[in-house]
């Protein structure tokens, strides 16, 4: 039998878990609801508490539905469904599905068919890996707010820049995913300039600026509400961006 990404078992597989999932997100929002009163919280500040948090839910879900477009043409849609539903983000998953794929002599977004084998191998690096994050918080977070609180109480400056250089150092390591194909661009051994390793960067550009421009329209027209379709709005337009880049890139 001829093992498929979209093989309706990984879609019940995947669906059972997101069940759950959804089913802990009920459990706790009758919970809230129920301590809620007992307080004595006005109820309909908790309704329009629950419908203004359910209308910006519809922001970071376009990206979600973006990311699994993404990663559905090699993976199927069963499993970025299920990496992007429960614990994930298009950045991680792209680089973790990318990663394992290459050390199987395969490339993102050029894969034809994939084997069972070779199916199990991406599913463990992008769950595993992500789950480090997960142990890590019983393990080490008392300890680590316990030391950032006290460099906090001590120097508050510096306390601000650990964190903004931590927050770059991050932001820095996936760029280089961005300009890791700048080699391309010239083969002296076979004398052509290849300069489809500029796509990537170009779309980023597009991104960026699209990402401006909303901060701008934030800024000058107090248009507050672009602030949660900000994302999703610099992602579909880097995403449209890539068709015409690519044709004229190559």
């Amino acid at each position: 039998m001829k093992f498929s990404v979209n093989h309706p078992a990984l879609f019940i597989l995947a669906g059972v878990l997101v069940a759950v999932v959804l089913g802990q997100s009920v459990y706790f929002l009758v919970k809230a609801l129920r301590r809620a009163k007992q307080l004595g919280m006005d109820t309909a500040k908790i309704r329009k508490t629950i419908r203004t948090a359910a209308i910006f839910t519809i922001a970071p879900a376009v990206a979600i539905v973006l990311s699994v477009i993404t990663l559905s043409k090699d993976l199927g849609l069963a499993l970025p469904w299920l990496r992007l539903s429960v614990v994930g983000s298009l950045s991680y998953e792209t680089v973790a599905a990318g990663n394992a794929l290459s050390a199987m002599d395969l490339e993102l977004g050029k894969v034809s068919q994939l084997t069972a084998q070779q199916y199990v191998n991406i599913t463990l690096v992008m769950t595993v890996s992500i789950m480090v994050g997960i142990w890590l918080v019983p393990a080490i977070s008392k300890k680590l707010l316990g030391g950032v609180s006290k460099l906090q109480q001590r120097d508050a400056k510096w306390t601000d820049i650990l964190s903004n250089a931590m927050f770059i150092g991050m932001i820095a390591a996936f760029l280089g995913f961005v300009f890791c194909d700048f080699s391309r661009l010239w083969s002296p051994e076979a004398g052509f300039s290849a300069t489809s390793g500029l796509i990537p960067v170009c779309v980023m550009a597009v991104a960026a600026l699209v990402m401006v421009l909303c901060g701008a329209l934030m800024k000058l027209l107090k248009w507050k509400w672009l602030n949660d379709y900000a994302l999703p709005i610099s992602m579909i337009a880097g995403m449209a961006s890539a068709i015409p880049i690519t044709a004229w890139l190559g």
